[in-house]
């Protein structure tokens, strides 16, 4: 491991048993000690980087004060076109970022823009009160504007504060507002989070060994035949899941034991967002509480889902929420593969400006289009088992489309990533373009006799694939 894997390991490991130091504390001292703790730790990696997310929190903040309406749409362009400057800090003379910075960034911009909407919803819901003289039914709204001292300890909270997960401003202030924090659980579904982890990290460690990343940038692995090279991007996909199932399993076990994202589970709650419905507990009924507020990951689902698009749900679910919330809804395009297109890249962008981040997320929408073709033309003429088995294929071909992405995301340089997907001669962009000519003919065939008995209409399915195209589930 690199001294920067041992710093995040430190920082994870530590954030559990202080988070239940936090559940004794009354709501000013928590939100006064989580800022500390979180500064302390952000001055401590990044030094006078600290800055650059500090810039950040003070923009966004007079985006606000001077224009609430517009400050979603300002907030969004403001942290990313930051986020640029930031990562060109070099061009521009300045000392590069740490590794640890960058990670404080990007979680920034998140907590940033949904700060701003968030924002934005108190003040038009206060509006509907007062012209309606009723209290707003709508769930997740603020109880009050946050002042600058409360933006600031949002943005510091130590609380996933380097490794996420994101959570929203509301589900901040209800942490710190939780009546009876002793109460809840924490104990039971944190050693439950972190039950696998172990088995993570030894994995991890141990084929990360056998199958280095470096060796594919070396001539030598170009002298090996296909199938070794092809194997390859399956074994360095299975190191990228262990590292970062072993990362937010762990980061979510330190949102446990703080009591942060801890709602009742009648509350419907999604990752990232929160309540998605009105809760008030039976105080005669025990109340059975969870934690997907701040789920990050679902290690099974993302392993054994059948579909590329479903693949999206389970990973990094918080940041699908945002996405699926503030950049998907307001793309440019009307169109559901340009959508899902601008989606791909604003999240490919968000995560740094490596050409390799590029050509895997632009890669998605191709399959999606490839796996929609095959079930419409394929999949819905086959009986039970022979769905059963399309269902099959249509997993081992999913998880070697994300081995194939992987390697974008891992490699970084357009060079070596093109010299990589070369080698194995565009193997998966190949299937998925021969999977969409090959159901553009079936589909054009049966075209005559298709009746409604026949599968969902066109309509409907690109209804239901542009609500699955980062829409994260709620269980």
């Amino acid at each position: 491991m690199s001294p920067d894997e041992l710093v995040y390991l430190g920082f994870i490991a530590a954030s559990i048993p202080v988070g239940f130091l936090f559940r004794y504390l009354s709501p000013p001292v928590k939100q006064g000690a989580a800022l500390l703790v979180g500064l302390t730790v952000t001055i401590a990696t990044c030094r006078i980087h600290t800055l650059h997310s500090l810039i950040t929190i003070l923009g966004t903040w007079i985006i606000i004060k001077l224009n609430w309406r517009s400050a979603p749409a300002i907030s969004l362009g403001w942290t990313f076109l930051y986020l640029l400057f930031f990562r060109l800090a070099e061009s521009f003379g300045l000392p590069k970022p740490t590794p640890f910075s960058n990670a404080i960034q990007l979680i920034l911009t998140l907590k940033m823009v949904s700060l701003a909407n968030e924002v934005k919803s108190f003040h038009l819901e206060k509006k509907n009160e007062v012209s309606s003289f009723s209290k707003s039914p709508v769930v997740g709204v603020l109880p009050h504007e946050p002042s600058l001292y409360d933006v600031i300890s949002y943005s510091y909270c130590y609380v996933g504060i380097m490794t996420g997960p994101f959570f929203r401003y509301q589900t901040y202030v209800d942490w710190l507002q939780q009546p009876s924090p002793l109460s809840l659980p924490g104990r039971e579904p944190c050693l439950f989070r972190l039950r696998m982890v172990p088995v993570y990290g030894a994995l991890f460690l141990a084929v990360n060994s056998v199958f280095p990343l470096a060796y594919v940038r070396t001539d030598e692995f170009l002298e090996h035949n296909f199938f070794f090279r092809f194997f390859y991007m399956i074994a360095v996909f299975f190191v990228f899941r262990m590292r970062f199932y072993s990362a937010w399993c762990g980061a979510e076990a330190g949102c446990i034991s703080a009591g942060l994202g801890c709602y009742p589970e009648g509350a419907q709650s999604k990752p990232g967002g929160g309540p998605t419905v009105p809760y008030s507990p039976d105080p005669d009924t025990p109340v059975q509480y969870d934690f997907k507020t701040i789920q990050n990951i679902d290690c099974y689902n993302t392993d054994f889902c059948v579909k590329v698009r479903h693949g999206m749900r389970y990973w990094n679910m918080t940041v699908q929420w945002w996405l699926h919330n503030y950049i998907y809804p307001n793309a440019p395009f009307r169109a559901y593969a340009l959508r899902a297109g601008w989606t791909m890249l604003i999240s490919a962008y968000w995560h740094g400006l490596h050409v390799g981040y590029y050509l895997s997320f632009l890669t998605i929408p191709l399959c999606i289009a490839a796996e929609s073709a095959m079930e419409a033309s394929v999949r819905s003429r086959l009986g039970p088992r022979g769905q059963s088995a399309f269902d099959w294929v249509h997993w081992f071909l999913k998880m070697r489309a994300y081995d194939y992405m992987c390697m974008g995301f891992v490699l970084l340089r357009a060079d070596d990533t093109i010299n990589y997907w070369s080698s194995i001669y565009f193997s998966i962009h190949l299937v998925a373009l021969a999977c969409i000519l090959l159901g553009r003919v079936l589909k054009g065939g049966r075209r005559e006799r298709k009746g409604a008995s026949e599968g969902v209409s066109e309509g409907e399915e690109k209804s239901r694939e542009e609500q699955e195209v980062v829409k994260p589930k709620a269980e």
